[in-house]
């Protein structure tokens, strides 16, 4: 594991079940990436989370019923797993140990949702994002996708 300097650059690499936290000291056209943290944790499909049939609503007017819409067990594992992940990036900036540049990488939904739970002291160091799923990649990989 790398120790952050201030005068880089953090690169969070992600998706819904897996983060990685990056350090850059390299340039934008040549990034240097080595791993800080990794996060992992697998969720398996909704239908494994939870097999209920989707509940009934009555009508008021009348005697008839309808389904509700069924809740994504693994839509809301995946939030609370980057809500996790925005949290620890909290953590780091509040301690003062975060560098003033954080560059986001994430597939789009991952990234709207990581944006969203975001606090703004975090949202205010962030300076790029990338709406890419990277995270299965090498390092080096990584690093040729975000280099500008």
């Amino acid at each position: 594991m790398t120790k952050l300097d201030r005068t880089q650059r953090l690169v969070v690499v992600c998706d819904g079940a897996k983060a990685l936290l990056l350090a850059d000291a390299g340039t934008a056209i040549v990034p240097q990436l080595s791993v800080l943290e990794c996060f992992d944790e697998p969720h398996p499909g909704t239908a494994a989370l939870g097999t209920d049939r989707p509940g009934r609503v009555h009508e008021s007017a009348t005697t008839a019923r309808s389904a509700m819409e069924e809740t994504d067990l693994h839509a809301q594992a995946e939030a609370a797993f980057l809500g996790r992940v925005a949290a620890r990036i909290g953590v780091m900036v509040e301690a003062g140990t975060a560098p003033e540049r954080i560059l986001l990488v994430a597939p789009p939904r991952a990234l709207g949702t990581l944006r969203s739970v975001l606090s703004p002291k975090v949202k205010g160091r962030v300076d790029g994002e990338i709406a890419k799923d990277l995270v299965k990649l090498p390092v080096e990989e990584i690093g040729r996708h975000i280099a500008t």
